[in-house]
């Protein structure tokens, strides 16, 4: 596995890492927890150093998950969870109130089964606590070792810059793929600018850059994407025009689509680590896979040219969670 440094933090970090919400929570079903336990293991194994979760993915649980499977190769691996939301829920509104944070600390502590978080990102910017006061308690957190790495997550450029004066941000995580490229516009540029590495989620669309999800792919009550714009049946045959261009160029490389849109995101910046997730063990190795395709620069030309041409439809978000991105 390649490995790649976030930033100027000198944090390493396998070129892929794992997405774990998905283990568990948001995608409907959740896993057998030795199964997904198992599953962890085996992206360890197989050279998955950087895996990411949350509070509020269960919520509770999905730490708790991700502390067991990775206790007895701790050493080995990073793992970044992350603050923000009242009572670790969602649904509940934001709060990233200092108190708050140093007790959404001590309980991931517990629960991941470690004295140290190694990234620990603010889930969405709170409009009611100031982000110097955010940063500043993370880096009490950082000068009594329980916390090494700062980061933000969905953050627009502002609250970056106001965070990284306080205490320097070693990772946003936000949305960034093929069919979403908004970053490109400047949140990439200060991250460059500021020596923030970028960590993409939904790095495959929520799992419709794989080409596996047509206009007829049912969706559970309990799954995230039945409510999302983008994942409507009309958008999705809107959409299917990315899919077909992601066919083509994959037939040509001997790859799949999952693939290519893994390897489009790692050909960007070399300080850009995407976090797929999947709860089976072949779509896990075909994602590690994209690792070892190169795109040169006049597919990269090519690809671009064509996702000019190509208008995605439907939000990314339903409405009520829209507001809570890019402050």
């Amino acid at each position: 596995m390649q490995m790649r440094t976030l930033g100027n933090s000198g944090l390493k970090v396998s070129a892929l890492g794992f997405g774990c919400m998905g283990l568990n929570f948001a995608y409907g079903k959740a896993m057998e927890k030795p199964d997904a336990i198992r599953l962890l293991r085996q992206a360890v194994e197989a050279g998955v150093s950087f895996f990411d979760t949350a509070e509020a993915y269960g919520p509770f649980t999905n730490e708790e998950l991700v502390g067991e499977a990775l206790a007895p190769v701790r050493d080995q691996v990073v793992i970044a969870t992350k603050f923000g939301f009242r009572d670790g829920r969602s649904a509940t509104g934001l709060d990233s109130r200092p108190a708050r944070i140093r007790e959404v600390a001590e309980a991931s502590l517990r629960r991941l089964r470690t004295d140290h978080i190694d990234l620990f990102y603010q889930h969405r910017v709170d409009p009611a606590v100031p982000m110097e006061e955010v940063a500043g308690a993370v880096r009490e957190l950082i000068g009594e070792g329980k916390v090494r790495h700062f980061g933000l997550s969905e953050a627009g450029v502002a609250s970056i810059r106001r965070a990284h004066a306080v205490q320097p941000v070693t990772a946003l995580q936000s949305e960034y793929s093929l069919w979403w490229r908004e970053p490109e516009n400047d949140v990439l540029p200060a991250c460059e600018e500021l020596g923030i590495g970028f960590v993409p989620f939904s790095p495959l669309g929520r799992g419709f850059l794989t080409g596996k999800i047509d206009a007829d792919t049912p969706f559970a009550k309990d799954d995230f994407r039945s409510s999302v714009p983008r994942f409507s049946p009309e958008a999705r045959q809107a959409n299917q025009a990315l899919i077909d261009l992601l066919g083509r160029i994959a037939a040509g490389k001997g790859a799949t689509p999952a693939q290519i849109a893994l390897a489009w995101l790692l050909a960007q910046k070399p300080w850009i680590v995407p976090i797929p997730g999947t709860t089976r063990l072949p779509r896990l190795k075909e994602n590690l896979g994209a690792v070892d395709i190169r795109l040169g620069a006049e597919e990269l030309r090519q690809i671009r040219d064509s996702l000019d041409h190509i208008q995605v439809q439907g939000d990314r978000y339903p409405a009520h969670l829209s507001a809570q991105v890019g402050r």
